[in-house]
């Protein structure tokens, strides 16, 4: 098969699984299975989050297989992302570092911010979702994207990410990270479908060099009303 539909190169030159394992909403049980399934059907690319509370179930698995010569590691694409309650540049490094025990890795292949959002950290890693009165996210009183980002270029720099990323980013927020980077981003995951098929910014990444990866490419059933 041609290679341009099995990978997609990056702007940094890495290769990436055009296709990946998306594991939002799976418990540990459930994600162990498809991890398994998946790679024994010869995905090589899976997707993870701090949020996602499975990067541990995950890690189980890529080792077994890492162990037992089933898969090599260079073989492997591993994403995850930066915890909401995180986004403080003195926390990431801690951040993706409880992700890295967790996935029994020396490093990841793609390190993601997960949302354009910072939430309020109040000293627990577990309260990845602190609410207001009203049930609302409690959203931190400071926040700089790019400060974040260039927290995320020392991981980079100190080889526990190949690349660096961010997702659920729009146009201009895409484009001010790209403005100060010493790395700049190579992917921007976003929700992409027949319904909302992100066209303009689909335009504005390919100039910037920025891949566009999607998910909920064929719906999203945990989410409420679809």
């Amino acid at each position: 098969m041609n290679d341009s539909l099995t990978s997609v190169k990056l702007s940094n030159g890495l290769q990436m699984p055009s296709v990946g394992l998306g594991t939002w909403l799976s418990l540990k049980d459930e994600v162990k299975t498809a991890v398994r399934a998946a790679l024994d059907s010869g995905y090589r690319h899976i997707d993870t989050a701090y949020s996602y509370k499975n990067e541990d179930a995950i890690g189980e698995e890529l080792q077994e297989y890492l162990k037992n010569g089933k898969v090599k590691r260079e073989d492997l694409f591993i994403v995850t992302k930066l915890g909401l309650i995180h986004m403080e540049p003195k926390q990431v490094r801690r951040s993706i570092e409880m992700s890295l025990k967790k996935l029994q890795l020396d490093y990841v292949d793609l390190y993601l911010i997960h949302l354009p959002v910072t939430l309020e950290y109040d000293g627990d890693d577990e309260n990845l979702f602190p609410l207001t009165e009203d049930g609302k996210w409690k959203t931190a009183e400071k926040s700089d994207l790019l400060q974040t980002w260039k927290a995320l270029e020392e991981l980079v720099d100190l080889g526990l990410t190949k690349s660096i990323g961010v997702s659920n980013f729009n146009i201009s927020q895409v484009e001010r990270i790209c403005k100060i980077a010493k790395h700049k981003p190579v992917i921007n995951q976003v929700e992409c479908n027949i319904y909302w098929p992100q066209n303009e910014l689909f335009e504005a990444c390919k100039k910037l060099g920025v891949t566009i990866t999607s998910y909920a490419s064929f719906g999203s059933p945990g989410r409420p009303g679809e």
